[in-house]
Formats: structure tokens, sequence, C-alpha cells
């Protein structure tokens, strides 16, 4: 039986586009980004106190996911770029190092968006169009890739609007994937090489008539494989069974732009939200782009995987 649900709000900046929150057991601390200020941050459990950094020559921030073996050193979606960035996780500044993956001129109008990596340290990322990009004619145009120890970088799927939320379910042994703008979230099974295969709708977010549109961000799933769902617009988190394709749970949240979340903690029984003030039709007071901590839920996630570099790197 949960206790009763209770949402604090993180000390630290309120940002424009919060996203890709990381919990780093190691550290006990959660990482999380600003996309359009390319700037990262560390909520440190035990000193309750928040740390942000820029990155020198970045324009993009997406995600942000530990190296294993290599502590202070940090995979993230950097434009059409995956790039090793270095951070001692107190600096102001974090430096840009190796380039890892670059789509190249074709994908000048894109940038990366959501990034997580399985249980074998293969990063699964997505792109869409860039917020600075004028080709708004290609607005299906983005991909989602897979990034292999090899060095290689995979594309799996095509014709993606707003590539986003991606998780594993331990119930299911399933890949949950999300396209915003397709309204839904999609499953599919993953071989041995970690390529997608049995693509179908889980479930629907939108009927096809409906007028609101409760648009699927970031994504993530407790240890008993339900799917906890950032939904932008629509100030809340829906839980997911995904064995009877229901939500059986809403959690509402005190801020209309619900990007990602991540659960994390000693116990890994908080769930952290990461939210945004963008575009905003009215001024909205805090905590707007603050990040929320969700406690009380009665279930727990499990240790969010590192990304093994490749061995080329």
């Amino acid at each position: 039986m949960a206790d009763e649900v209770k949402v604090d709000v993180l000390p630290g900046p309120l940002l424009e586009l919060g996203e890709g929150p990381h919990w780093d057991a190691e550290s006990q601390s959660l990482y999380y980004v600003c996309i359009l200020t390319s700037t990262l941050h560390r909520y440190d459990w035990k000193e309750g106190k928040t740390y942000s950094a820029s990155i020198e020559g970045s324009t993009y921030a997406s995600f942000v996911v530990p190296v294993k073996g290599r502590r202070g050193e940090f995979v993230v979606g950097s434009g059409t770029r995956l790039v090793l960035v270095s951070w001692d996780g107190r600096s102001e500044r974090a430096s840009l190092g190796q380039v890892l993956a670059d789509l190249g001129g074709d994908e000048a109008d894109h940038r990366f968006n959501d990034g997580k990596v399985d249980a074998q340290g293969r990063l699964y990322a997505g792109t869409m169009l860039a917020e600075d990009s004028h080709n708004h004619l290609e607005m299906d145009g983005g991909k989602l890739y897979r990034l292999d120890g090899g060095g290689q970088i995979v594309p799996l799927k095509s014709k993606v609007h707003i590539s986003n939320g991606l998780t594993w379910s331990a119930r299911t042994n399933k890949l949950y994937y999300i396209d915003s703008f397709a309204f839904d979230i999609k499953e599919y099974t993953i071989d041995a090489a970690g390529n997608l295969a049995d693509e179908r709708v889980l479930i629907k977010l939108k009927d096809d008539e409906a007028a609101t549109e409760f648009i699927a961000d970031g994504m993530t799933s407790d240890a008993d494989g339900n799917l906890y769902v950032a939904m932008f617009a629509g100030s809340k988190i829906i839980k997911i069974n995904p064995e009877t394709a229901q939500v059986v749970q809403e959690i509402p949240l005190p801020v209309a732009q619900v990007t990602s979340v991540a659960f994390g903690g000693p116990d890994l029984d908080v769930l952290f939200a990461t939210t945004a003030a963008k575009e905003l039709s009215t001024p909205q007071e805090p905590p707007a782009g603050a990040v929320l901590r969700i406690t009380g839920l009665g279930t727990r996630g499990t240790p969010m995987n590192e990304f093994v570099l490749p061995s080329t790197a």
C-alpha cells in the first residue's frame, strides 16, 4: 500500500527546458540538463545542493549519462553529435571532449533529444527538428539511433517527429519508446544485437477525435516493470501497466510542462521529475523549470545503466 504521495521542489535553477534525469548511485547524485542553454546540473543528495556548469563549445545538451569506469566523464547529446564531456560535478564549466558520433550536414536541421543506455551499455538516442531550424517542412525527419560498443551509430527507426522517452520493462523484457507527436507508446522486442523488432502500439494517448493533446515526453520504469510517463502540457505523470496496457495511476504535479522522470535516492524509491518553463502563454511562478521530488509511491526503480565507451574511443 503506497503512502501518501508528496511532491517537493529541489533546490536549483529554474530551467527553460530541464531534461534527461539520471540517478548516479556511486555519487548519490541526480544529473540532468537544460537543453537550450547547454548546461549540466547535479543535485547532491547528501548535501541537498545543486551544482551547475556550462559546456564550452556546445549549443545543446539533451541528455547526460556517466561513462562506466571513467569517473567525471559523461556522454552527452549535443546538437547532431554524441560527445564526451568532462565535469567534476562542482565547477561552473565542463569540458567538451571527443566526438563519438556526428550525424553530419545532412541532419544539420536536427538535434539529439532523449537518450538512454541499456543493460549492455549501448546508447539509444533519437533526434528531432532543432529549435533554431528553419526547415519546418521536415517535422517527421527525426530518427532513433543506437551507438554500439564498436563506435558505430546505427539508425533503427525513421519518420520520427520528436524522439523522446525510452525504457525497458522488467515485467515484459521489452523496449518502450515514445515519439511525442505519434501520441502513443510503442513496444519492441530487442534482439541480441540491439535491433528493434515486432513493433506494436502498446497504448494510444490521444483519441483521434479528442481536442486535448497530452504530449508524452520522457519515461522510466519501476522494478515491477510499470511505466512512468511525463506528460508535457499535461501537469502529471501517468503510470502504465504494460501487460494490460492500462493507465493505473495519475500523479498530478504543480507545473504544466513535465519533461522526464527517473527513480533515485539511496533506496531508489524517489521519483524525480524534470520540468520546463518553455513558451508558456502566461508567466508562471516557480516551480516551473524546477526538478520535483516525488515520494510515497510505494515502489522502487532499478539502477540506471552507464554508457560503455566504444573500444575505438
